[in-house]
């Protein structure tokens, strides 16, 4: 097949790209936000679209990052592909400390009382996550589920202004620098024209 590697990636090598970018974390950030920017549509619908891709990362349900941010971005009017982009907030080294947010916050929410002890959030996690018991990880989603809601509007609302802005920026200089070629192009081929007659 054409364009096939020549040796192909071992499972732990396709799971260490997974988890951990193949160049590095700063490469891959940027690539990410020149495609972010080079998408086609109105600026504000890509900042609603990546704002709703960032919301979404910050909900525990793993396995459904995707399909939350296409429904809200459908539902808001924003870009589908911006907000499958806007869950790359949740990644392997943020998820961590969104976790561990969530569950304080919505702990905190919940019970009103003061959020639990890194140390004591530690131990309940590797103890319920050992059961496998969903009677023991449901009390542990409810917090985290509770506290994603401030946190990813939060975090949605200033990556919709940076996106926005952002793009603004990028579409207005591509839109200048287009018309420049195009007015150059065209002198060009008027001063060719003359030139024939």
């Amino acid at each position: 097949m054409l364009f096939r590697r020549r040796n192909r990636p071992t499972r732990i090598e396709r799971l260490r790209v997974a988890v951990w970018p193949r160049h590095s974390w700063v490469r891959s950030t940027r690539y990410y936000g020149k495609r972010v920017l080079r998408l086609t549509a109105t600026p504000h619908a890509i900042a609603i679209g990546f704002a709703v891709g960032a919301f979404a990362s910050f909900t525990p349900l793993i396995g459904f990052h995707f399909l939350i941010s296409f429904a809200l971005a459908y539902i808001i009017g924003g870009n589908l592909i911006a907000a499958a982009l806007g869950t790359s907030v949740g990644n392997p080294l943020t998820f961590p400390f969104i976790w561990a947010s969530t569950f304080k916050l919505g702990s905190w929410i919940l019970h009103k009382q003061p959020p639990i002890h890194h140390e004591d959030l530690h131990e309940q996690f590797q103890e319920r996550l050992l059961t496998k018991s969903a009677d023991m990880l449901l009390p542990m989603l409810k917090p985290m589920l509770v506290g994603a809601i401030p946190l990813g509007l939060i975090v949605g609302t200033i990556s919709y202004f940076v996106v926005l802005k952002s793009v603004e920026v990028y579409q207005r200089r591509r839109r200048h620098t287009l018309a420049r070629k195009r007015g150059l192009a065209s002198g060009a081929q008027s001063e060719f024209d003359d030139e024939l007659s």
